[in-house]
């Protein structure tokens, strides 16, 4: 059997604050620190230990990943950053407060935003200082794999590749995997595993912190795949990721 966890970082400050964040780089709140801090000694007590494990170019995914290995003494174990983890880019909107753009748009204007699979956000002018061409971290990438504005569909097309070339190879050949990311990116990589249709991945809400385990025969067929966690607690955590694109 091969195992793959897929850990949503912790609760971000942006998070608290209901912003959205994408591609700007900011770090876990207090309750992120715990809930990234919570998942390591989670996955400790049921028996996970990696040998390899993979995260974004931001700092909230990164943390998340250390808080985690930390509690499972395997700080050690080589780490794999790739932009190609990076969550979905939210183009212009980045920085701005999801309710609020709620109450200037409407409810479903911003659900389309945020989980329409293929349109995307307005876009970054590219001489917008918050544009990811003027960060060192992206220095090497070409100019067409830097995004102004991202849809889900695009942010799948960046992340399936490096699943099938990198990141499937080594579950076959390590047999666990650890992967520490973003709610979109990470739903690109589920939406890959359980072939879920377009149209139905909009209701996929992964909660902040909470373990989610993929089960492969040694063939990568898909068995089962479960969150590991109080189900009162994680279905808490998927509605507060559902209501924040709400008006309040």
């Amino acid at each position: 059997m091969k195992r793959l966890v897929l850990l949503r970082h912790g609760e971000s400050a942006w998070n608290k604050e209901n912003r959205f964040t994408g591609w700007t780089d900011i770090d876990l709140s207090e309750r992120g620190i715990r809930e990234a801090t919570d998942a390591g000694k989670t996955l400790k007590k049921e028996g996970f230990h990696f040998k390899i494990a993979y995260t974004s170019y931001l700092t909230r995914a990164i943390r998340t990943l250390w808080l985690s290995l930390e509690q499972m003494d395997l700080i050690w174990i080589p780490v794999f950053k790739t932009w190609r983890l990076n969550e979905k880019h939210y183009g212009s909107l980045q920085g701005l407060n999801k309710s609020e753009m709620a109450e200037k748009y409407g409810d479903q204007q911003v659900l389309i935003w945020r989980r329409s699979y293929d349109i995307p956000p307005p876009p970054l002018e590219e001489n917008d200082p918050r544009h990811s061409r003027f960060d060192l971290r992206y220095q090497d990438l070409k100019p067409s794999e830097i995004p102004s504005t991202e849809s889900l569909k695009e942010t799948v097309e960046r992340i399936v590749p490096y699943w099938k070339s990198e990141m499937s190879g080594k579950l076959r050949e390590h047999g666990e995997v650890l992967v520490a990311a973003h709610g979109n990116s990470l739903r690109g990589i589920v939406k890959y595993l359980k072939s879920i249709p377009d149209k139905d991945i909009v209701e996929l809400n992964l909660p902040t912190g909470i373990p989610y385990v993929f089960e492969f025969d040694d063939d990568l067929n898909l068995k089962k795949d479960y969150f590991i966690g109080d189900p009162e607690l994680i279905k808490k955590l998927m509605e507060e990721v559902a209501n924040q694109g709400k008006r309040k």
